[in-house]
């Protein structure tokens, strides 16, 4: 890794380095993102030597030093989180993983209820999100009629952003004694989940203007930055497959146009990568659900507390901690589902 970022940074050095800008600025990036590996792992192996020294000094004591013994404890819980993040990190290993990432939240059928549901996720999302230093855009949201999401879009701005959300692609399942039912009876609620890789321009997605329905309108809700004053909004409707985009965040109506084409080109792209998923599976004999029949998660609030993923089997009964974003354990055993799988 040492030779390829000195490699990286000879280029990066010479006088014609900046006569392709966008080769330029490619180079740049997959050196942070090694130089970021590098320096991660030099961390731990840093930190791992000062514990041997810590450890060491303990147990030359003649009697045992509490103040050296808590320090050694908290720091092996420390490196012990860093180590697996480090880890999960290594796994990220597909074409788009280090990419922003798009994340759509629709309600399924049950009014109120799944719209509420759909808050709930959208709050997870954001709070794993602050979690891990991503910024957060909010490109489109849409507001329930007596509370909650009708939908909402957000871009997930950072290093392996999609890679690491691409775990939660598909349905998320609620059971609770719903709070708007007067006689107190459980419900079941459905939100889909959906994951796109924010896209570079590089990457061709072919789109006949010919098959676009485009329409303005005013923006409204959590999302719209110019509410109810100019028609800047925009949702674009791809007629062959009937997928529907829409941006109201930016300031104008072409800077909305341009992000929905970028959400499109997204979408498009994720429908081939699924279409070929599909038939790799049909040659192995297996069935793949891709879409809102492929249930991946239950959240159960009643009668017993539990979260489970349908696809690996992990679970935990720490629901508050999981709606408070707390959704690694998820990702890492998705991640290594996969890992095992190819």
């Amino acid at each position: 890794m040492e030779a390829d970022i000195a490699e990286n940074e000879y280029q990066m050095s010479k006088a014609n380095f900046w006569d392709n800008g966008q080769e330029a600025q490619k180079l740049i990036d997959k050196t942070n993102v090694l130089k970021a590996i590098y320096q991660s792992f030099m961390d731990l192996s840093e930190e791992f030597e000062e514990l041997v020294i810590l450890f060491e000094m303990l147990q030359e004591e003649a009697e045992a030093d509490d103040e050296i013994q808590n320090e050694l404890e908290e720091r092996l819980i420390t490196l012990g989180d860093n180590l697996k993040a480090y880890e999960l990190a290594q796994l990220l290993n597909q074409p788009y993983d280090a990419n922003n990432a798009l994340l759509e939240i629709h309600p399924g059928a049950g009014g109120t209820e799944s719209q509420d549901w759909g808050s709930m996720l959208l709050r997870m999302y954001m709070r794993w999100a602050d979690k891990h230093h991503f910024d957060i855009e909010t490109l489109d949201y849409q507001t329930g009629e007596e509370a909650g999401i009708k939908s909402v879009t957000l871009l997930i701005k950072g290093h392996n952003a999609y890679g690491y959300l691409r775990s939660e692609k598909g349905v998320h399942r609620l059971v609770r004694i719903s709070p708007f039912d007067s006689a107190k009876r459980r419900h079941t609620s459905f939100s889909s989940v959906d994951i796109m890789p924010e896209l570079s321009e590089d990457v061709e997605v072919k789109i006949n203007p010919d098959d676009l329905k485009v329409d303005v309108y005013r923006a409204s809700g959590a999302g719209g930055q110019h509410i109810n004053k100019t028609s800047s909004a925009v949702r674009i409707t791809h007629l062959p497959t009937g997928i529907v985009v829409q941006s109201q965040a930016q300031r104008s109506q072409f800077q909305n146009r341009d992000q929905a084409m970028g959400m499109l080109k997204a979408k498009l792209y994720q429908l081939e990568l699924d279409k070929k998923a599909q038939a790799a599976a049909a040659l192995k004999g297996e069935q793949l659900e891709i879409g809102w029949g492929s249930q991946i998660r239950s959240y159960v609030f009643h009668p017993y507390s539990m979260v489970k993923d349908h696809r690996t089997n992990f679970e935990t009964g720490n629901t508050q901690a999981v709606m408070d974003g707390n959704l690694d354990g998820f990702v890492d055993a998705y991640l290594k589902m996969q890992l095992n799988q190819n």
